[in-house]
């Protein structure tokens, strides 16, 4: 990690506007991050936080103002799009890829080591000597330590670290990625909903590694007790424009609500003073005496910085599902003789009930099958044992991954059909 001053900004972004589908997400936003930081990135669906991220990490460039940052600054980007990383290499592998130097110092090393077998010479063991010097000064002996107690601190088992990453869930992928951010210790650290595929316990886990992390995180997360927990400043995007809080979600919430009220009565306040105006415009317009008056009060009106009144919470969405027929009272029940992964033990002898009208929470800890079962519900998932699906039950499967049963060529109006269709 770098040295970086506590007294200057560590990146900014100065008057940046931003266009994105012909709609602007920005238009002369500014921004500070500071060193040290703990920042809560929020704003509605649609404002552009995921892609505000992504200009800080350089994958998108401003349409105009610019940004600036500290000499030599390394960042970390924790996004959705890490979900399709795929290799087959060990977990433990992937972590310490974090350690790219000390590993590509380890392996010249141990050719050196079989190279002074038949080799003895000086310039040998003086090369031997520099990379061993080189490989302590990167904390190379403990590099596995460390990305051991990461992975484990973030729910895996001792066993789970010698299984090769393809054999995870999206989910479980996901937090290997996270454990290789966060052994880079990067100076900004970028997490795009990091507690998306987190049970409790592994949520509980990174707050407190986050409250203890010296360098500066962005967090974009729609879990406001997780950002209670974590961040010590908020910054919201909304109408174009990036505003800065101090103190975490609950703080921002109290701010907010103050600066709005502030905003309402500012905005009324103009508004009856601006009618007034108006009034005594028309009512001096026509008269010779007062043309001066009424035209200098024109003119003040149109010079006048307008106050915008507070815009709602934002657009709502109404989904309705209209069925063309009623199925019968039992939905699905379910007969679980065995389900198992290999020695991995999920169900057994059991069974579940679904009535019409019943709005259920699954629950449980990962890894404990319930995404599985909603595929043995949706009959996508083979097990041993028998299921009924009653009259007139028509079933839909959103799944976590929703991503990979998606047509990517197709564009919206075409997948919007194609349900209305269906």
């Amino acid at each position: 990690m770098t040295g970086i001053s506590d007294f200057r900004a560590m990146l900014s972004l100065n008057s940046i506007s931003f266009e994105f589908g012909s709609r602007y997400l920005y238009t002369d936003a500014t921004w500070q991050i500071n060193p040290g930081e703990r920042i809560g990135l929020l704003g509605l669906n649609g404002t552009g936080k995921s892609t505000l991220l992504r200009i800080i990490n350089g994958e998108y460039q401003v349409e105009s103002g610019d940004i600036s940052k500290i000499r030599n600054l390394t960042i970390g980007f924790l996004n959705q799009d890490l979900l399709s990383y795929s290799s087959q290499d060990t977990i433990l592998e992937v972590a310490m890829q974090a350690f790219e130097e000390a590993l590509k110092l380890e392996k010249e090393i141990h050719a050196l080591l079989e190279k002074m077998e038949h080799d003895h010479s000086e310039e040998v063991l003086h090369d031997l000597h520099d990379k061993q010097v080189a490989f302590e000064a990167a904390d190379g002996y403990n590099i596995q330590a460390k990305a051991e107690a990461l992975l484990e601190g973030l729910g895996f088992t001792t066993t789970d670290l010698q299984r090769p990453l393809n054999e995870f869930s999206g989910g479980w992928r996901m937090r290997v990625m996270l454990a290789k951010m966060m052994l880079q210790a990067p100076d900004l650290l970028l997490l795009d909903e990091p507690t998306n595929h987190l049970d409790l316990p592994s949520i509980q886990w990174l707050e407190d590694y986050l409250q203890d992390y010296k360098a500066t995180v962005v967090i974009v997360s729609h879990d406001r007790y997780f950002l209670d927990k974590v961040v010590n400043r908020t910054v919201e995007i909304a109408n174009q424009k990036i505003t800065v809080y101090p103190g975490n979600y609950s703080y921002y919430l109290e701010q907010k609500q103050e600066r709005e009220d502030l905003q309402r009565s500012q905005f009324k306040n103009q508004e009856k003073y601006i009618k007034e105006q108006e009034k005594l415009i028309d009512r001096f317009r026509a008269k010779a005496s007062k043309a001066k008056m009424a035209q200098s009060r024109i003119k003040m009106l149109d010079r006048m910085d307008r106050i915008e009144d507070v815009d709602s919470a934002g657009p709502e969405i109404n989904i309705r599902f209209n069925m063309e027929k009623t199925p019968g009272k039992l939905i699905a029940d379910l007969h679980i003789t065995d389900k198992s992964y290999g020695d991995l033990k999920i169900l057994k002898n059991t069974e579940a009930k679904i009535l019409r009208g019943d709005k259920i929470a699954l629950i449980g800890a990962n890894g404990r099958g319930k995404s599985t079962v909603l595929r043995m519900i949706n009959g996508s998932e083979p097990y041993v044992g028998k299921s009924e699906i009653t009259h007139n039950v028509v079933p839909a499967f959103y799944a976590q991954h929703q991503l990979e049963s998606l047509g990517l060529d197709n564009d919206l109006i075409y997948r919007v059909g194609a349900f209305c269709s269906r």
